[in-house]
């Protein structure tokens, strides 16, 4: 039975989630929280039966690209549709049918390279709201955190005129030992916004202290960023060269970011014919035919010498391996891709540089694009992300001319406790606001907050 849309303030979407892996998993649990209606699709009856047996959901076993499939799905009032099966071409043509059949917003995860300049294309021409590429995302993270080395996660709001930063800081920095008041003159035009100590998260105010070893997390311009770097004594240069192990999908795309920044990349593939796939494909590199597991190679390699390393083998067990080599033999900036999200509590124990997960990013969008797709009731959520290993979120809001938010200065303003007004961007100027500042219409507005399940600006009142 549909849940009834208009049964609240917030709209419950109805939504069919084609494709039961691991991203159809973290979307069910994550929705189905959120109170929308689901149902889900999947060509296996026994992922079906646990899917159904674990959530509250509708569950069909079929081709989510047929017709009578989808019509039994409850394509002709669906608000929308999810492809993420392991086949391109099964999500796009799922997305289609859909937009001819309902009329519906869809969403569609598409990741071989033969596609990727065409993506807005196949977008424009089938109909579908948004296409995901995992391996493409994965590689711009990468390469924004080579172009900012010392930074361990970067977020970008404000059509990237702020950046949400996150550093390690070291023992015996200007920093350790001071409180956020007493350092105010290291500081530029920024704002604290979590300090991770173990275990501990901190929403930071005038009398928190600085230690070494923190994980510190800031909100600034990418200029603010690199004069507070300077002010602090770290270095903010980007890397001149970066090691690859293992020829994947996001091996080629991030080798293409990386030419864009002038850094020079080493791929070391096993596979000769793949080997030779790549070299045709990426000219501006240097593509090797070794097998990259093995330290004597690595270690002829200059892996010494390399001034990043990432190792992309699409086995997350040697991955880790191979990052633990880099960090012992290397002063490398290293990155660590792990697909598999179940060993997350020990992998994060772990001395692993920056570690990426690309499900959790693909969940992220889709999921801030559900919020947004919310927009016909007010939603206003322009983007989102999990932070803090998913103790907080980072949404960015625009702002209404009708919000209560407006107008009045933040001191004002009853906010939720745990919630920081993190920065405005105003006419692509950023803002980060003070006590009297005041929000306008027009504004976009990035809140940092341990709560969940904001839709809509005023969320962030009592």
């Amino acid at each position: 039975m549909k849940r009834n849309k208009k049964s609240s303030d917030k709209q419950i979407l109805s939504i069919i989630i084609a494709g039961c892996g691991k991203v159809g998993m973290n979307l069910v649990e994550i929705l189905t929280k959120e109170g929308h209606d689901i149902t889900v699709i999947d060509s296996d009856n026994q992922v079906i039966q646990q899917v159904t047996g674990m959530y509250d959901v509708l569950g069909i076993t079929g081709n989510g690209a047929s017709y009578t499939v989808q019509l039994e799905a409850g394509i002709e009032t669906c608000d929308l549709v999810i492809a993420v099966t392991e086949s391109d071409e099964l999500n796009l043509l799922c997305c289609s049918m859909a937009k001819k059949m309902g009329n519906c917003a869809s969403v569609a995860r598409v990741r071989n390279p033969d596609y990727a300049e065409e993506l807005t294309y196949i977008r424009d021409r089938l109909g579908i709201s948004l296409i995901i590429n995992p391996e493409l995302d994965t590689a711009k993270e990468m390469a924004r955190l080579l172009r900012l080395p010392i930074a361990t996660e970067i977020d970008s709001f404000a059509r990237g005129h702020a950046e949400l930063v996150k550093f390690r800081l070291p023992e015996g920095n200007p920093l350790c030992n001071k409180s956020l008041a007493e350092s105010r003159e290291l500081q530029c035009e920024m704002l604290f916004c979590g300090i991770e100590r173990g275990d501990e998260l901190v929403i930071p105010d005038g009398s928190t202290v600085f230690k070494g070893g923190d994980l510190v997390s800031f909100v600034a311009t990418p200029m603010m960023t690199h004069k507070f770097f300077k002010k602090i004594g770290l270095d903010t240069r980007h890397v001149k060269s970066c090691m690859i192990v293992g020829g994947s999908k996001t091996t080629y795309y991030l080798a293409k970011e990386l030419e864009n920044l002038n850094i020079a990349v080493k791929i070391l593939e096993r596979d000769t014919k793949h080997c030779e796939e790549l070299a045709i494909a990426l000219p501006k590199a240097l593509v090797l035919n070794g097998d990259g597991s093995d330290t004597k190679l690595l270690t002829e390699e200059g892996i010494g010498d390399a001034e990043s390393f990432i190792p992309l083998t699409g086995i997350d067990e040697e991955n880790v391996l191979l990052t633990l080599y880099a960090k012992k033999f290397s002063k490398a900036k290293v990155i660590t891709k792990i697909n598999r999200t179940d060993f997350k509590p020990i992998t994060d124990n772990m001395d692993l540089g920056t570690v990426i997960y690309p499900k959790y990013m693909t969940t992220e969008r889709i999921t801030a694009y559900v919020r947004a797709l919310q927009n016909t009731i007010g939603s206003n959520i322009e983007a989102l992300y999990d932070i803090f290993d998913n103790r907080a979120e980072a949404l960015e809001f625009k702002i209404e001319n009708d919000s209560k938010v407006c107008g009045r200065m933040l001191m004002e303003l009853n906010i939720k406790k745990n919630l920081l007004v993190a920065c405005i961007s105003r006419h692509g100027e950023i803002i980060i606001p003070r006590g009297h500042d005041v929000i306008l219409p027009g504004d976009r507005v990035v809140v940092i907050t341990t709560h969940t399940g904001f839709k809509d600006v005023e969320d962030v009142l009592r």
